[in-house]
């Protein structure tokens, strides 16, 4: 049997740890693999120079799958973010981030079976960094928006619903004000839409949307969003089951894919056995699914689940006591 041939991205702060932790998961579930561990973010700007040396792109190259760990990004200057870069040049135009409830976690939602698909797109919008001071005190922005971009992600959206029996797909929008950007990206998902009769299709203003996804987020089921909107309503959406230490991420083009944990570094806990590597566990199992793998994702997942449920081996963030391995024994145990 072939092994899968896969880039390792540990990352900044607690990152190396959670990576260890899930490279040790997807071990254990049997698959052949072949990691290829290569650095991003602060370890590398001080090894190599390089915030992304080279041989990361060169390695992604020839597995087109990466797993990544959290890097950090500086606020109000300093060098652009890792994932926006990685993204934009490998075009990861699908930003997929799945929003289940674990079993036995307590949160304010915790009653509601909730099961949502976030679609964001991930390449342009206001992300597309194109901003400049037009004289002191007056910065401007451009936000982006093609027909090209918007119709892939859509489409990506309306796939994922139809393959996994998804009934609603609801896109999210400020047409009302921004009426040529957000038009154009609503005239595209009204296009993709009218393809796929059997799925339900509405829009959100995205205000709105935020205030029924706390309201009553059971309503919801796949989301699709452009870039800017996409990222505070997958957080968002994120705190409703438990927050971003449980949640997976998972960066899609048509030649590669990055499969992440999207919380912090946590640099006060990094080195100390503390971290939580749900994130990127579950992350795994996406990325699993995607090289083929299928049962031996279902078997992770399953796993994570049913350390959850019996909630003696959890790290302190979800109200246990276990250290990093020690979950990681729990979940392999499970296995």
């Amino acid at each position: 049997m072939m092994a899968h041939q896969i880039t390792l991205i540990p990352g900044d702060g607690i990152g190396p740890e959670v990576a260890d932790a899930t490279v040790r998961a997807v071990d254990a579930t049997g698959v052949a693999t072949e990691w290829e561990r290569v650095d991003a973010g602060a370890r590398a700007l001080a090894e190599y120079g390089q915030l992304i040396p080279d041989e990361v792109f060169a390695s992604l190259e020839i597995t087109r799958v990466g797993l990544k760990g959290p890097t950090a990004t500086p606020i109000g200057g300093g060098h652009q973010s890792i994932n926006v870069a990685l993204r934009k040049k490998l075009g990861l135009y699908v930003n997929f981030r799945p929003v289940r409830m674990l079993p036995g976690l307590k949160t304010r939602f915790s009653d509601l079976p909730l099961n949502l698909a976030i679609f964001r797109e991930n390449t342009e919008d206001l992300y597309s960094g194109l901003e400049h001071e037009v004289i002191p005190g007056v910065v401007e922005s451009l936000k982006i928006i093609t027909e090209k971009a918007s119709t892939k992600i859509a489409r990506a959206s309306f796939e994922y619903a139809r393959r996994e029996n998804r009934s609603k797909v609801t896109a999210i929008h400020k047409a009302n004000i921004m009426k040529l950007s957000d038009g154009l990206f609503l005239k595209c998902c009204r296009q993709v839409a009218s393809e796929y009769p059997e799925i339900q299709y509405n829009e959100l203003i995205v205000d709105n949307a935020c205030m029924q996804l706390v309201m009553r987020p059971e309503t919801f089921d796949l989301l699709v969003m452009p870039n800017l909107y996409g990222d505070i309503i997958s957080d968002l959406a994120a705190g409703l089951v438990g927050g971003l230490g449980i949640v997976p991420g998972a960066n899609i083009g048509d030649h590669h894919a990055i499969f992440e944990a999207v919380h912090g570094t946590a640099p006060d806990i990094a080195g100390k056995g503390l971290a939580n590597p749900t994130a990127l566990m579950q992350s795994a199992v996406l990325m699993l699914a995607h090289l083929g793998e299928r049962d031996a994702a279902a078997r992770l997942q399953n796993a994570i689940h049913k350390t959850y449920a019996a909630a003696e081996h959890l790290t302190f963030d979800v109200g246990g006591k276990a250290s990093t391995s020690e979950f990681t024994d729990a979940v392999i145990a499970q296995m």
